[in-house]
């Protein structure tokens, strides 16, 4: 008997559709008994409850002792002491009295005793602190230098309870390691009025410091003094983002040794903080630059008094290379790196009478194409022609201008009044109106009637699409960009130097009593009079110049009006400099459109030529006024160094259509000659409604012309096209 066989045309049941994920069952089939293995090809062992709880017990008692090490080991035998800041809440607090109650400690002696610190070790702690405060010469930038290297911040309070809100907000943008407040006694004060203050003093530091547990130290009599510094010996250590991977110093002493009228060499003393410190680095002192190394040697430590802490202390001497890292922070500039061949006497003569000859071409010509003009002959006609004269031209616009409305910036005057500035009070009034007809109509600008179109937004082009449209980043760089840096992948170029390991056997290790000879530093130094500064060494690389982009945020209470490429002082880490930066969208798109002024509100990306700085750091951007007061603009972070982020400048040419028919539109006012509708006939137009279009012809002579659009559009409706260009920033870098 032959059974029957189904055909081609037999209907076929389909499967179930369970999804992707695959079920117990299906992986218990698929196994068939199978063991699965790791990859040493151990068999995987199968822990019960309690020894799986008794693991993770295993894991925090572990955690928990190498932070309890690293606590007892902070300030102790062969670390560097714990440096303290003093920080007066605002300027009519004096902390001085503090800094001589902690003298008095009958259990302590005090070492290296400068103008604003001094080493204390106290005898029953058996600790090392560093205590600083600031000189008040500086002011906000003096606090904000200490407290970059400072393991303990602590903010001095009087019975007021009044703070300076411009330190507290740049000290929290910077960051803070860790943090303790100390209220000085004024008066005799009752166990009642001392239980109020407590209270408000717990509300006040709940509101504006976010933080309901931190430290307060009341100093209402002797005992409160050791119980602040038992505190200060036991607080839980927070470090600062920038200083994680490299080496720092507090200076406890500072000579300096001038070689000529400018310059001499820096002899710094103090604990090397951080990780450890190599010779053939660079070192950045804040407002002043980056600077070689001559050689670092080692001195006696003022403050041993332990057995392991009392070593046979011998003077080495660690010189830095003789090939040491090169302070040049621009790349050698070679103007003729594209020519193919060296121009003769001959040529070059020739040059200098062509620049001097007057030539006739057509009016709207530009200066690019009357270079192209081979004779003068071949115009005839009088009327259509102008009188270019290379001494007197002037480009249309020049790279990144931002005027595109033909206004001109007023000049300050050089009388200034205190109460009352005319010219000031101007200027601020027309960048407001600017802002304001910004917010109003984002990028419109009216097409000019004198000039033509096509030779006034000859280096704008039309995109089809802003977001995919290509765009090559090697393309019309200006000439400062021949004189950058640039890292061709960022990200992994910082991992790299992040995780790179410093050889102990060539550097100084973290903890040492040294002191370092830099070389070549300007006399400006000696102003501080030996007061202690800050010192931090440089990463690979971090001395050269590139384009650096910070991602910020405007304060809410900045009102100021800022324009783009307008100067201000931007703090980066540890490095203060002044820039002219231009402001951007923060997108992750491959093209980011320009704001033409700080924008008030949501995250935006300020980029400006600055050095390279692999460290994840703060970023805050101040206004610098002529009397040298400060004012806070924004706060964020460094987001990258890249110089092919590509800024583009929008500018939109509106028309408005006076004849509809469905899908065609007679439009006007954008363009006022039948060339520039030409010149432009190829980019895509849009309506605000909504509609896309093209151009199809030009309509008689004054700027008239035919579009046509995907859709019926309405009388109403505004015909808009968009150009763009790619802007730069102004090179204008200066350390402050």
């Amino acid at each position: 008997m032959v059974s029957h066989k189904p055909g081609l045309l037999k209907q076929q049941k389909k499967q179930h559709k369970h999804g992707k994920h695959k079920s117990k069952n299906s992986l218990a089939v698929k196994a068939k008994g199978r063991i699965h293995i790791n990859s040493n090809g151990r068999m995987l062992k199968q822990f019960s409850k309690l020894e799986r709880k008794n693991k993770e017990q295993q894991k925090r008692r572990a955690k928990q002792t190498a932070i309890n090490e690293q606590k007892k080991a902070l300030g102790g035998s062969g670390q560097s002491p714990i440096c303290v800041v003093f920080v007066p809440a605002y300027e009519g607090v004096s902390v001085q009295p503090l800094l001589n109650s902690i003298k008095q400690e009958e259990s302590g002696d005090v070492y290296s005793e400068t103008v604003n610190s001094y080493i204390f070790y106290c005898k029953r702690l058996k600790k090392r602190f560093h205590f600083l405060t600031p000189s008040q010469n500086e002011g906000l930038f003096e606090d904000l230098d200490l407290i970059k290297c400072a393991d303990l911040v602590v903010m001095v309070w009087d019975n007021s309870l009044a703070f300076d809100a411009l330190l507290k907000t740049c000290l929290f943008a910077q960051g803070v390691p860790s943090m303790q407040h100390v209220i000085l006694h004024e008066g005799n004060l009752t166990d009642k009025d001392k239980i109020k203050r407590k209270k408000s003093v717990s509300e006040m530091l709940e509101a504006n410091f976010n933080d309901k547990d931190q430290k307060v130290h009341y100093l209402d009599s002797e005992a409160d003094v050791a119980t602040m510094l038992w505190n200060m010996a036991n607080f839980k250590h927070h470090k600062i983002s920038f200083t994680k991977h490299r080496a720092y110093m507090i200076t406890s002493n500072v000579n300096f040794d001038p070689s000529n009228e400018t310059h001499g060499t820096l002899q710094a003393t103090g604990y090397v903080r951080g990780t450890h410190l190599d010779a053939n680095t660079l070192v950045h002192i804040p407002g002043l630059g980056h600077f070689q190394i001559d050689k670092i040697t080692t001195v006696p430590d003022p403050c041993r008094k332990t057995s392991t802490m009392s070593c046979d202390v011998v003077e080495d001497v660690l010189s830095a290379s003789t090939d040491p890292p090169s302070l040049e922070m621009e790349c050698p500039l070679d103007e003729m790196d594209g020519e193919q061949t060296w121009p003769t006497e001959e040529e070059m003569m020739e040059a200098e009478e062509n620049m001097k000859r007057v030539k006739r071409v057509p009016k709207g010509t530009s200066s690019y194409q009357a270079v192209w003009m081979l004779s003068d002959d071949e115009f005839s006609d009088e009327s259509e022609t102008e009188i270019l004269d290379p001494e007197d031209e002037s480009e249309s616009e020049s790279e990144g201008d931002f005027n595109d409305d033909e206004t001109e910036s007023m000049a300050g005057s050089d009388s200034y009044d205190v109460h009352f500035s005319a010219e000031k009070d101007a200027e601020d009034l027309r960048k407001f109106r600017e802002a304001r007809e910004h917010e109003a109509f984002p990028d419109e600008l009216d097409t000019p009637v004198d000039t033509p179109a096509r030779v006034r937004f000859q280096k704008y082009r039309g995109l089809k699409s802003f977001r995919t449209s290509p765009w090559d980043p090697k393309e019309n760089l200006p000439l400062d960009y021949a004189k950058i840096w640039q890292i061709r992948n960022f990200k992994n170029m910082r991992k790299f130097i992040l995780k790179s390991s410093i050889k102990e056997e060539k550097c100084v290790k973290r903890g040492s009593y040294v002191t370092i000879h830099i070389r070549n530093v300007p006399v400006e130094i000696t102003r501080w009079n030996n007061a202690a500064i800050s010192l931090f060494a440089l990463l690979p690389n971090e001395q050269r110049m590139s384009l650096q982009h910070v991602a910020v945020q405007r304060h809410p209470q900045a009102d100021l009006v800022v324009k783009g490429k307008e100067q201000i002082l931007a703090q980066v880490g540890f490095r203060r400099y002044l820039v002219q930066p231009i402001y951007s969208q923060h997108t992750k798109a491959s093209k980011h459109k320009m704001e033409r002024f700080m924008p008030n509100t949501g995250s935006f990306v300020a980029s400006f030529y600055a050095p390279i700085t692999f460290s994840t750091s703060p970023a805050i951007l101040f206004k610098k006024e002529d009397n040298g007061s400060v004012t806070l603009l924004s706060t964020g972070c460094l987001l990258s160094c890249d110089p092919d982020r590509i800024i583009c400048k929008r500018v939109i040419l509106s028309g408005h259509p006076y004849k509809v028919h469905k899908t065609h539109a007679n439009v006007r006012y954008m363009f006022h000659n039948r060339e520039d509708i030409a010149y432009f006939k190829r980019i895509e137009v849009k309506t605000k409604y909504g509609r896309r279009g093209h151009i199809k012809e030009a309509l008689g002579t004054h700027g008239h012309m035919k579009v046509v659009f995907d859709g019926s559009i309405q009388q109403s409706d505004t015909v808009i096209m968009s150009l763009y260009k790619r802007v730069f920033p102004k090179w204008s870098f200066q350390y402050s």
